[in-house]
């Protein structure tokens, strides 16, 4: 009894906030494991009349329900104490590493103002023939804004995150000559929501860092993003081959970093795989998407 209102009602009806559903299975568990509990009672003692509710109630009720109870009751308050306790240092472990993080990047921050205004600069003095560098600053421009100004809150709308991976690769494409197959398929529902800023990215820049340079089989990246069932499925398909450093393409730290970030911001909510096989590296990335869209995502 214990065990399932632990394991299975706290979790599955308390921790989602159905409180009426949760009361009710709750007493309606206790009720039954009483009743069953007098009946084997009863039978080992060969006295079947210590099941039987119409006998003394209140004695039974005072002899078997209430401590029933108690025992239950207080098994779920330890199971509720520790969550909190565990949910407490995640946070403080996700708030000394934002902490670090910021720090980081204080330390290697460049004046905005200064650096837009020579990236401006640089933008000008492109011959107005060459279109594709002239796109291809605009867009840094952007993904740089994008960076210094609408990533400091805890969550960005979907649309936003997608359109920074949209103009990374973009941008990335460029550098690539031909016989490069990079592809990006957006599927439905990925409006709406919102999620951690910057949680995607370092699988894209992954993939791109240790692609394939093949000349006779196909060179490859393949990224697909789509909302099904609750959750957001990313995944990024890349062909790679092993370099004479010996590092394998999931080793770095960027990925490193975001597997903890994940950790730390879906404990046990989130899946990620990450396989290679066959010149062929692979991860799918799942997580649970938040509809409800504060005033302050709403407005970036």
């Amino acid at each position: 009894m214990i065990y399932l209102t632990n394991y299975l009602l706290i979790p599955r009806l308390l921790y989602r906030k159905r409180y009426i559903l949760f009361s009710l299975v709750y007493l309606g568990m206790i009720l039954i494991s009483s009743y069953v509990k007098m009946k084997i009672i009863g039978q080992l003692l060969n006295n079947p009349g210590l099941f039987d509710l119409r006998l003394h109630w209140r004695d039974r009720i005072y002899d078997n329900l209430l401590p029933h109870i108690f025992l239950v009751t207080a098994g779920a308050t330890v199971k509720l104490v520790m969550d909190y306790i565990r949910q407490q240092k995640r946070l403080a472990d996700l708030a000394k590493e934002n902490a670090v993080a910021e720090l980081n990047f204080l330390k290697s921050q460049i004046n905005p103002h200064f650096l837009f205004n020579s990236i401006n600069s640089v933008y000008f003095l492109i011959d107005k023939e060459n279109k594709e560098a002239r796109e291809a600053l605009h867009k840094f421009s952007t993904m740089l804004r994008y960076q210094l100004y609408e990533t400091d809150g805890d969550r960005i709308p979907i649309e936003k995150e997608i359109g920074f991976l949209k103009d990374y690769v973009d941008l990335q494409k460029l550098r690539k000559e031909e016989g490069y197959e990079v592809d990006f398929q957006q599927g439905e529902g990925l409006s709406g929501f919102s999620i951690e800023p910057l949680i995607l990215i370092p699988f894209v820049e992954n993939a791109f860092k240790h692609i394939s340079h093949h000349g006779q089989s196909p060179n490859f990246i393949h990224i697909h993003a789509a909302r099904q069932n609750g959750h957001l499925h990313f995944s990024v398909t890349n062909s790679f081959e092993h370099k004479s450093t010996g590092k394998e393409p999931y080793s770095g730290i960027g990925l490193q970093n975001v597997k903890r970030r994940l950790e730390l911001l879906y404990p046990g909510q989130h899946v990620l795989d990450i396989s290679q096989r066959d010149g062929i590296f692979k991860m799918n990335l799942s997580l649970p998407v938040k509809t409800k869209l504060t005033a302050h995502e709403s407005s970036n």
